[in-house]
């Protein structure tokens, strides 16, 4: 059922089933208060007969002419019985009108049970006790309120044009509400389908309502469709990204190993089969960080521990020196006074030794002078900076904004082995870490990496 037929269903079911309750209610309290003043109304008219029938002292049916004569137009269609201490009939009204419970109920009044009132049909008849000037009395009335069941009857007929016009009024209201209400949900819903999430850049939805609800239904939408995508693009060039990154080294691989099982000497062997490891290892660790943000992306959460970020550093610039013994990294510390405590960061090993190792490979890549500065900043209590810089052509500010693009190569990568991932796979793995990383060319061929850790 589509949510405007519910908003009309329920609100108008709602108010109508209300206004239906109130108004029974209404006219259920009206009726119970006619029939009790009904007979309050035949109460006084026995006590006014009583008394009369005590200043006469005489039953002649002549007195008793008199005394209903008096009162006869009091109730239309009425029949009035008053019987002595002893039960005795002493007076009877005129009126032909019979009085079927008039035994039962005499036989039930008593001096301890002075009161009941039944009906007849529409007939209100009451049995009363009544003392008066030290003399009992018994009466049973029997009377139709004509006038009382007119106004009963009119309130009816006006109870039910009322119900009638509010049922009108309510499904029109209930309409035009749950038009304006369902309204921006059925834009949200003509725009969901209109959304083509095969490809990459999705506008963000964008929906004309002042409901908080809806607001926050399309901000939340909105988000998980851009989260959405970025796992559907990344798991995309992450295909192009296991394309590129192992299908060289593998080659090499293989290149390297058969030339080597052409040695002559075993001893001469040694060495190459070293680096080979070396490279194999390499690229084992490359194969554990596309599984582990695989992992990620599916949902799964990443393990984290306490890790001391220099130590870090210290042991990925042992594994490039490795390689090339040649080249110089400078570590400096701000302040000079090392607080260890804010040297450790709570991230996964696997995946920042990777993010590091990227970073300082571009910089031995890229550097014009065989040198990489690092400079640790823990000035902050709340978080850790740390500069990778090296002297070297810098990017121009127009690739500035795709430097963490997929496959992005600046003019300063002409000649330079790479692919245009690397980056794009730092920036991934340090947002997994609730970290960042920027790029800045403070000075003339002077290029700064800076990462920012958040300190527990």
């Amino acid at each position: 059922m589509k949510i405007k037929k519910k908003i009309l269903l329920y609100f108008s079911a709602t108010v109508i089933g209300l206004n239906a309750v109130s108004l029974s209610i209404i006219f259920i309290l009206f009726s119970e208060y006619r029939e009790e003043q009904f007979q309050q109304q035949q109460k006084e008219k026995i006590q006014t007969t009583i008394k009369l029938i005590e200043r006469i002292k005489q039953e002649s049916a002549t007195i008793s002419y008199l005394i209903d004569q008096q009162d006869i137009n009091d109730f239309y269609d009425e029949k009035l019985l008053v019987y002595d201490s002893k039960k005795n009939l002493i007076f009877t009204s005129l009126d032909s009108l019979d009085i079927d419970k008039a035994e039962s109920t005499l036989n039930k009044l008593s001096p301890t049970y002075d009161w009941i009132e039944t009906k007849e049909e529409e007939y209100d008849l009451i049995g009363i006790y009544l003392e008066h000037n030290k003399q009992s009395y018994y009466a049973v009335s029997k009377a139709y309120d004509a006038f009382g069941y007119d106004k009963l009857y009119f309130l009816l007929n006006v109870l039910n044009g009322i119900f009638l016009f509010t049922c009108a009024t309510v499904i029109l209201m209930s309409n035009y509400l749950a038009n304006i209400i369902s309204k921006p949900l059925t834009v949200l819903a003509d725009k969901l389908n209109q959304y083509d999430l095969s490809k990459e850049n999705v506008n963000e939805l964008e929906v004309e309502t002042s409901s908080y609800e809806l607001n926050q239904l399309t901000k939340r939408f909105n988000q998980l469709l851009n989260r959405t995508n970025e796992a559907f693009v990344f798991q995309k060039h992450t295909i192009h990204h296991i394309s590129h990154q192992l299908k060289t080294p593998i080659a090499v691989l293989v290149s390297e190993l058969e030339r080597i099982m052409r040695f002559p000497e075993i001893g001469k062997a040694k060495p190459e089969i070293e680096a080979q490891v070396n490279k194999a290892k390499s690229l084992g660790s490359t194969i554990n960080v596309l599984l582990e943000i695989s992992k990620i992306e599916s949902g799964q959460q990443i393990e984290k521990q306490a890790l001391r970020i220099d130590e870090l550093f210290f042991d990925v610039i042992e594994e490039i020196n490795a390689v090339n013994p040649d080249f110089h990294f400078d570590i400096n510390y701000m302040p000079s006074e090392i607080n260890e405590s804010r040297l450790i960061v709570n991230a996964n090993p696997i995946l920042i030794i990777q993010a590091v190792h990227n970073l300082l490979s571009n910089g031995v890549a890229y550097s014009s002078n065989s040198r990489v500065e690092i400079n640790f900043n823990s000035f902050s209590d709340s978080e850790l900076k740390i500069q990778i810089a090296n002297y070297g052509k810098p990017i121009s500010p127009a690739e500035e904004n795709f430097l963490f693009n997929h496959f992005f190569r600046g003019e300063n990568s002409r000649g330079k082995v790479g692919f245009g991932l690397g980056l794009v796979l730092t920036k991934k793995i340090l947002e997994l870490s609730a970290s960042s990383i920027s790029y800045s060319n403070p000075a003339p061929n002077y290029n700064v990496f800076e990462l920012t850790f958040r300190l527990s």
